[in-house]
């Protein structure tokens, strides 16, 4: 299908792709992306600039025209929007999909949903469209993927973009979460510093939710871990703020009844749990830093040596982008998927994500911008990752947080671009 809109056009596509690219005759699944281009003939004759989205788990963005980081892009480049495998129209994963099968099935499916499948999908997708080589931008988990596809596949690629997503490559799954948390420490601080009152509302929000059972408009059991996770937005441009409007008036004082949650606000909840719409994020998040060992609950374990984390504590800290067993027990959507959850968690044999030693040598142009202040992906670990690639550099800033890219996009792509024509002219 082919769309025309006021400034650019997009044309869909769509790929049949093995499971396991390892086994190419075995199952399938589908695979969408859609191209998007400025008008005009020129368009359809620049090169080839490949979207991967943070996550993982979310599709690639729906745009309605060419802002942001794509007006930048559509300049130079004809841009494909990938679904990543489980995502958006490409073979979605869901509670509803995965029902009829039993945990260990749902296990060893979702097993093939890792970055290493999406870029072994992307380069099929190259071969299919005839694209001799092409460039990647990846925000966040799109980053990890693009390091996995310098690794695997790198004579495919011309140039690499990369926004708030160096993985940790030679740091363990533990480390991980220490720093992550040290993070999300200050983060907490500096919310309550900020907003003092805040600490109070949000402290007698947890003791009432301990008190009264108060459902969700889905007939879940909202409970103070689910408060904790809203600090995922802590690690967001302007989240601080969405934060305090949100719990700001969380509880009303009704006549005869007393302190009630209000209604509004469960409705808000509702929808800040993306997971439950999106439950690869859940079910994978903790396996993207795993090659043959298990993740074990990694960010729940680092929690629990973290005492003044706890959400029986009386003055309760938010946590940030982690995924912990609780939310298989209480997220309406996720309790069906808890035992593959278990498998997933407890798997030892995921394979390798990335080729350290063909990174060492990489020659293509790879332009990252890491954010010094970055709550989900460890700025001093990046720097570790990106000092021992070959023909890589980046842009150090603290002006952004972790989504830098949907704040100020057409400014940071704009410098990226101009840093790899640089590391290619030397």
């Amino acid at each position: 299908m082919t769309v025309y809109l006021r400034d650019c056009m997009w044309v869909d596509h769509r790929f049949h792709l093995p499971l396991n690219h390892h086994q190419p005759d075995g199952r399938t699944v589908s695979v969408f992306a859609r191209e998007l281009r400025a008008h005009g003939r020129e368009a359809e004759s620049l090169p080839w600039l490949v979207y991967l989205q943070g996550g993982p788990g979310f599709p690639a963005p729906r745009p309605t025209g060419l802002s942001g980081w794509l007006k930048r892009a559509a300049k130079q480049f004809r841009i494909l929007l990938l679904d990543q495998r489980g995502t958006g129209q490409s073979t979605p994963q869901t509670h509803q999909t995965l029902a009829h099968l039993t945990a260990e099935q749902q296990a060893e499916y979702l097993q093939y949903f890792r970055a290493d499948q999406i870029v072994a999908d992307a380069e099929a997708i190259r071969q299919q469209l005839g694209v001799e080589r092409w460039s990647l931008l990846g925000q966040s988990f799109g980053g990890f993927c693009a390091l996995t596809y310098l690794s695997f596949y790198p004579d495919s690629l011309k140039q690499v973009y990369i926004t708030g997503g160096i993985p940790p490559i030679h740091r363990s799954i533990d480390e991980v979460y220490q720093a992550t948390f040290a993070r999300t420490a200050e983060k907490n601080q500096r919310l309550w510093q900020r907003f003092p009152e805040l600490a109070s509302k949000t402290d007698q929000l947890a003791s009432l939710l301990r008190q009264q059972q108060v459902e969700m408009p889905n007939g879940q059991r909202l409970t103070p871990e689910q408060i904790q996770a809203l600090g995922i937005d802590l690690g967001r441009s302007g989240g601080a703020e969405s934060i305090y409007h949100l719990l700001d008036n969380a509880v009303i004082d009704v006549p005869e009844q007393g302190l009630q949650v209000r209604y509004e606000f469960l409705q808000d909840m509702l929808a800040q749990q993306g997971f439950l719409t999106n439950p690869i994020y859940g079910l994978l998040h903790e396996s993207i830093y795993c090659e043959g060992e298990a993740s074990n609950w990694a960010a729940q374990r680092v929690m629990d040596s973290l005492p003044e984390f706890s959400a029986t504590q009386e003055r309760l800290q938010l946590v940030g982008e982690m995924v912990f067993p609780w939310m298989f027990e209480q997220l309406q959507t996720l309790k069906p998927l808890q035992g593959a959850a278990q498998i997933l968690a407890e798997k030892t044999d995921w394979p390798a994500l990335y080729d350290r030693q063909q990174l060492a040598n990489n020659t293509v142009p790879v332009a990252a911008a890491m954010y010094t202040q970055d709550m989900f992906v460890e700025y001093d670990f990046s720097r570790e990752t990106l000092s021992k690639m070959g023909n890589a550099r980046a842009w150090e800033t603290n002006e952004y947080e972790h989504n830098g890219i949907g704040v100020d996009g057409e400014r940071i792509v704009d410098k990226l671009i101009a840093m790899a024509d640089d590391i290619e002219r030397c």
